[in-house]
């Protein structure tokens, strides 16, 4: 019945898309100007609103503003974060703004990455519905806004085997109420045993969706935290990244810290950005600064060149 009223507000939602002139596919097809300036790297480049998470939480940037934001840097796709437009997921008019931000910026909106949903690893199964009934309006808003693509976290197990299990459920069950508005339902490597390329991989397998799949993140291979979130136990990230790009429908470029040489501190781009290459991945590489030592404008600048200049060299 959920999928059902989904596919009659995914009509009604076509309908008034057309209507109004903010059908996605205008905005996909929209001709970006950056697209010639990167047109001798192998991906395309979007930007991660949690990259100013600060300045939106702040209220120093408004969340409509991020489309120009990452327009700026040359990006052509935007990945946006639930939480910073939690209230709104529902709320057609609001998305109609994004809609229209984005075709003004001529950029594409690619994916929302949803927080603070609930585990979709619980063990509980009624806990696990409540969580996975949450995600619905996050794939009925992905749907308006022209996404291809919604990322989850698999979080609340406490068993590797039973979280496993409970993972196959909730994504099999919410990656088939997303195939039915053509969302993508992707993973990312977020603490915990996602951050296990093995764990992870497997239960993208035992899935066996097309449209479930992970968003290999640079960074986030950490697999336990102390009470003041120092790593106590972490995954090899390269290992890590080559366990999960067969998987892969979009590739977080996480960055913290710099080097003087404009290399990231703890992370070698050209190891990564080669495994991307050699996967043949060619989609969206999402600049991700999560780092407070440079302002977040200097961090994505920093990421952004970085990521140029690595893809020049392979």
């Amino acid at each position: 019945m959920k999928r059902r009223n989904f596919l009659q507000k995914s009509a009604q939602t076509g309908a008034l898309l057309t209507l109004g002139g903010l059908l996605p596919n205008a905005i996909l097809a929209m001709p970006y100007a950056c697209n010639t300036v990167n047109a001798d790297i192998f991906f395309k480049l979007s930007l991660a609103e949690w990259s100013f998470h600060r300045a939106i939480k702040s209220g120093e940037m408004d969340h409509l503003d991020f489309a120009a934001k990452a327009q700026s840097f040359g990006c052509t796709g935007v990945e946006y974060v639930s939480n910073l437009f939690k209230t709104k997921a529902k709320d057609k008019e609001y998305l109609k703004q994004m809609n229209s931000r984005a075709a003004d910026a001529g950029v594409e909106n690619v994916l929302i990455m949803i927080g603070g949903e609930g585990g979709l690893a619980h063990i509980d199964a009624k806990e696990r519905l409540k969580s996975i009934e949450k995600h619905y309006k996050w794939v009925d808003a992905a749907h308006f806004l022209g996404c291809k693509t919604i990322r989850v976290d698999l979080r609340g197990g406490a068993d590797k085997n039973n979280a496993a299990k409970a993972s196959i459920d909730s994504l099999t069950v919410l990656a088939t109420y997303a195939e039915e508005a053509n969302i993508n339902v992707v993973v990312e490597n977020h603490g915990g045993f996602s951050s296990d390329g093995v764990w992870l991989s497997n239960v993208i397998k035992q899935v066996g969706l097309t449209n479930c799949g992970t968003l290999p993140d640079f960074g986030n291979f950490c697999i336990e935290k102390d009470k003041n979130k120092k790593c106590l136990s972490s995954y090899d990230m390269y290992k890590g990244m080559a366990e999960l790009l067969p998987f892969a429908k979009g590739v977080s470029a996480k960055s913290r810290d710099f080097a003087a040489d404009g290399t990231e501190a703890n992370i070698d781009f050209y190891k990564i950005m080669k495994l991307v290459k050699e996967s043949g991945y060619t989609g969206f590489v999402g600049i991700e600064y999560e780092g407070t030592l440079l302002s977040e404008e200097e961090g994505v600048q920093k990421t952004k060149d970085l990521l140029l200049k690595v893809a020049k060299q392979l």
